[in-house]
């Protein structure tokens, strides 16, 4: 009965591209979906920075909403305020959610949506609020410290999370990360790179957490694909003249230069890579999904560059959608609260009792959301389909196109 509705529900919906994701849910084990963010300041690309919230002594969320009426309850925790007042952030997940319920055709679900006032103390409280009206599984929160309270309350009630941070410290068993971590996009960039024939590759690697985070995968990543590391210079945000000097004089010893850096830094870094003869046209450079941002596409030194990065297909369609339906343009981490909320309907209808277990989430065959194919880990981390795109006259295009499913078991 269940998987006859399922294939109902999923025909109804073969026109739409939302369907994407529901369709390969509804499959999930017959056959083999934040950007990190600031409240106000979210990047242009998924996966940006994640913020480090301090403690609070707010004990209760702000405010309670349900979408839908149905026995299922699922719990979505997002920042619907924060120190400045309401969030623009926290809204835009809460109206891709109800996008989300209102595509799937759902009258068997309720969506708990529950404020974490943008703190740690909150996204426990919230996520306990859930639990207490019935929430089998919680989506959310964005903030990585968030996350981790979260998930202790979670884990002590037994229920799985979704959450959509980038800070990879705070996945864990059964606290899923649906988001697009950094080391993601550095270790498709370093593979893409050694496929390319790059057999030693240098990285120029600003001071701040991005960049240690993005320097220990490129390590690793780097030992991983046969690839050599001859010389990895690090530099003060805003100041990295020296660097690029030291990175100059020692240009034979690499063909290729990994820059995991900001958009809105890459000004200055690109002016002394050209001041120092520094470009890809004499060696290739490439960077994360961070440089999918105006301000990166016409720099001097990055004509020819590549960075990794999603797709933008999917979100295109759904912000098109979304803005007919509330007259803004969503957030970019919105997809990340509609692939969440499709999965789990989904998984409402065709799994039954085990809709939410570990096996049925962790399944290596992944789902398709509206950012592409992505699969959940055992240990809480995910794997993205990811593009590598180049730079070219103030744009970028494909040179190698995102998978459309996933091989090995993602263990």
């Amino acid at each position: 009965m269940a998987l006859a509705r399922a294939r109902a529900w999923r025909s109804a919906w073969s026109a739409g591209w939302g369907a994407s994701v529901v369709k390969r849910a509804a499959l999930v084990g017959c056959a083999a979906a934040l950007a990190a963010c600031h409240p106000g300041n979210l990047p242009g690309a998924p996966g940006a920075r994640d913020l480090k919230l301090s403690g609070s002594t707010d004990a209760a969320p702000a405010e309670n909403e349900a979408i839908g009426n149905g026995a299922v309850k699922i719990g979505l925790i997002v920042p619907l305020t924060g120190p400045s007042g309401p969030s623009s952030v926290g809204a835009s997940l809460r109206n891709a959610a109800k996008l989300a319920y209102a595509d799937s055709g759902a009258n068997d679900v309720t969506i708990l949506v529950k404020d974490d006032r943008s703190t740690p103390a909150g996204a426990a409280a919230a996520t306990q609020a859930a639990i207490n009206e019935g929430a089998e599984i919680i989506l959310g929160p964005v903030f990585g410290a968030g996350v981790k309270e979260a998930s202790r309350v979670a884990r002590a009630a037994n229920k799985p999370m979704i959450a959509f941070s980038t800070d990879a410290s705070a996945a864990t068993r059964g606290s899923y990360l649906l988001s697009f971590p950094v080391e993601g996009y550095v270790d498709r960039g370093v593979n893409f790179a050694s496929q390319r024939g790059k057999k030693s590759i240098a990285a120029l690697v600003p001071e701040n957490d991005y960049g240690t985070v993005a320097m220990a995968q490129f390590q690793q990543s780097a030992a991983n694909y046969g690839v050599r590391v001859p010389v990895i210079e690090r530099y003060k945000p805003g100041a990295p003249a020296d660097s690029v000097k030291r990175l100059a004089a020692a240009r034979d010893q690499f063909d290729a230069l990994f820059i995991p850096e900001q958009a809105e830094a890459m000004t200055a870094v690109s002016k002394e890579l050209v001041a120092n003869g520094i470009d890809s046209k004499k060696v290739q450079i490439f960077g994360t999904g961070l440089w999918n941002d105006a301000r990166t596409l016409s720099l001097p030194a990055l004509q020819g560059a590549w960075f990794t990065a999603p797709e933008n297909a999917g979100f295109n369609a759904f912000a098109q959608r979304y803005k007919a339906k509330y007259g803004a343009d969503p957030a970019r981490v919105a997809t990340l609260a509609y692939d969440a909320v499709s999965l789990a309907i989904a998984l409402s209808r065709s799994q039954g009792s085990q809709r939410y277990s570990e096996n049925v989430l962790t399944n290596p065959s992944g789902f398709n959301g509206a950012d592409g194919v992505f699969r959940f880990r055992s240990d809480g981390g995910n794997d993205r389909g990811l593009s590598v795109l180049e730079i070219g006259g103030g744009a970028a295009k494909i040179i190698s196109p995102a998978p459309r499913n996933f091989t090995g078991n993602g263990a």
